[in-house]
Parts: C-alpha cells; sequence; structure tokens
C-alpha cells in the first residue's frame, strides 16, 4: 500500500506544534524553573536526552519501524471501533481514550517487568527534570512498543493516520509534564491532566515513589488503577545507575541493578580503623 502525502499532512503539522511546544517549554523553564539543578547537570541532560532523540529516530527510520503500522492499517477495519467512519469525531474520542489506557498499560508494565525496565530504567536515570527528559528512551524500549501499538490497531480497528495523530498529541503531553514548571492551578489541573507536579513523583529515586503516575495525558486512570501518588520527590533519577553521556545510556540497558549489586558484593572492603 502507497502512502497518501494528503493523509500524512495532518500528523506532520501536528508534530511541528509539538515540536513547537518543546521550545516554548524549554524556555519557560530556563526563565522561570521549579526546581534549580546545577548548569553542569542541566547541560549533560540536555545534550544526552536531544543527542539520544537523533540517535533513536535516525535507527527506527533507518528499521523502517513506523512500516510496521501502515502493515497493521490494512487489518485495522477488523477492530472493535472499525464500523464507525474513519471521519466521526465519536470514534476520535474513543480511540484518544482506548489508546490512552493502552499505552498506561505499557508503562506500567515496563516497571513491573525486569525485561521491560532494563530498557526503561535509561528514561528514569536522568538526574535533572527538564522538558528534554521527554527524549531520553532506549531505542530498543520505543522498538519494543511498536508491536504493541500495531497489536491496538488491528484489535481496536483504529486507521494507523489517527494514531499517529494521537501519539503526536500525546509527544507533546510528554513534553509538557516533564517540564521543570510550576503554575497557578496546577493542582486543579493535575485532577484532569498529569502535569508536571505529577510525574516529578514518577521520575523519583524512591521506587515506591516512582512506581506511581503512569498517566501520558489522563489523570484518570491512575486514580482508577490506584497507582496516583502525590507527594514531591527528594531526589530526581536513579540511586545506584548513573548515565552521564549517550554512550553510557545506551548499555545501561544491558546492566541490571542486581548486576551492579553483585559486583559491589565482589569487591572487596576495606578494614575499618580501630580507635
Amino acid at each position: 500500500m502507497q502512502n497518501d502525502p494528503a493523509s500524512m499532512l495532518p500528523s506532520q503539522i501536528l508534530f511541528g506544534i509539538a515540536i513547537l511546544g518543546f521550545i516554548a517549554l524549554v524556555v519557560m523553564e530556563k526563565l522561570k524553573p521549579y526546581r534549580r539543578f546545577t548548569n553542569k547537570i542541566d547541560k549533560a541532560s540536555f545534550i544526552t536526552n536531544t543527542a539520544t532523540f537523533v540517535f533513536n529516530n535516525v535507527i527506527l527510520t533507518a528499521l523502517r519501524a513506523t512500516s510496521l503500522f501502515f502493515v497493521a492499517q490494512q487489518f485495522s477495519s477488523y477492530g472493535l471501533l472499525s464500523g464507525m467512519g474513519n471521519n466521526n469525531p465519536v470514534k476520535w474520542l474513543f480511540a484518544f481514550l482506548l489508546y490512552d489506557l493502552a499505552i498506561y498499560a505499557w508503562h506500567v508494565a515496563s516497571h513491573k517487568y525486569e525485561f521491560l525496565w532494563r530498557f526503561h530504567k535509561v528514561h528514569h536515570s536522568d538526574k535533572s527534570f527538564n522538558t528534554s527528559t521527554g527524549f531520553r528512551f532506549h531505542v530498543f524500549d520505543l522498538f519494543l512498543e511498536i508491536p504493541y501499538k500495531c497489536l491496538f490497531v488491528v484489535l481496536i480497528g483504529v486507521d494507523a493516520y489517527l494514531v499517529l495523530a494521537i501519539e503526536t498529541i500525546q509527544l507533546f503531553f510528554i513534553f509538557f509534564h516533564h517540564s521543570n514548571l510550576t503554575f497557578d492551578n496546577e493542582k486543579q489541573l493535575s485532577e484532569v491532566i498529569i502535569t508536571p507536579s505529577l510525574h516529578r513523583t514518577h521520575h523519583s529515586t524512591l521506587r515506591v515513589e516512582h512506581d506511581s503516575n503512569y498517566g501520558i495525558v489522563l489523570a484518570f486512570w491512575d486514580k482508577l488503577f490506584d497507582t496516583r501518588k502525590e507527594v514531591v520527590p527528594e531526589k530526581i533519577g536513579l540511586d545506584i545507575i548513573v548515565a552521564d553521556n549517550f554512550l553510557q545510556l545506551f548499555f545501561l540497558a544491558f546492566i541490571t541493578e542486581r548486576h551492579i549489586r553483585k559486583i559491589l558484593q565482589i569487591i572487596p572492603r576495606g578494614r575499618k580503623s580501630q580507635g
């Protein structure tokens, strides 16, 4: 099946708007940050995260991972919402709700299962918390999501272009809830959507805190499944694992916390001084 340039145009426009939103959020958090990190941490975070974004997009394009969406599109007429027309706003609404729920479930699984966590923890390794943290994903983390999203297209019966449009909207929200910002009425807004204050908890160094607030756009799912926490984390990132540049970030996925603990146990400890 050949791609229709006219069908791709709305997704390209939305992607452009999301990137403009990213730039605006970067400027805003520089002017009035919620939490101040050292210049060294901020600079390392931004450079590493943007380098990761560029690398991931080159790799995913080279592997033609997005073509899986177009393969799945051939079967979208068999799913749950397939009987509704592609231009039906009700279908858009249901597709958005179900897609947001599906990504919530994937996010939960990425924390609960060690195989998925080894890749997802790359995202949590950032010692800073800023808009560019939304770029910080291991390429395998993104690649593993592709078949899952294709399965969604087939089961739900949603046109792949609509999925791409929804994904772009979610991309903006990822930038938004990673931004180092606070604002008036954020508490009230967090009852409806995931805000920076909620997602900041998700990036806490404490596992009991970062295993929470899994939502991407809507705050409803965390309330429904009792995974919502409203606390201010003392520290951001991962305690045991550190990645200060792009290469370290890539190989971080192949070293688990369990491996590090074993290595620390092997290393002889010096005798305690007497006196």
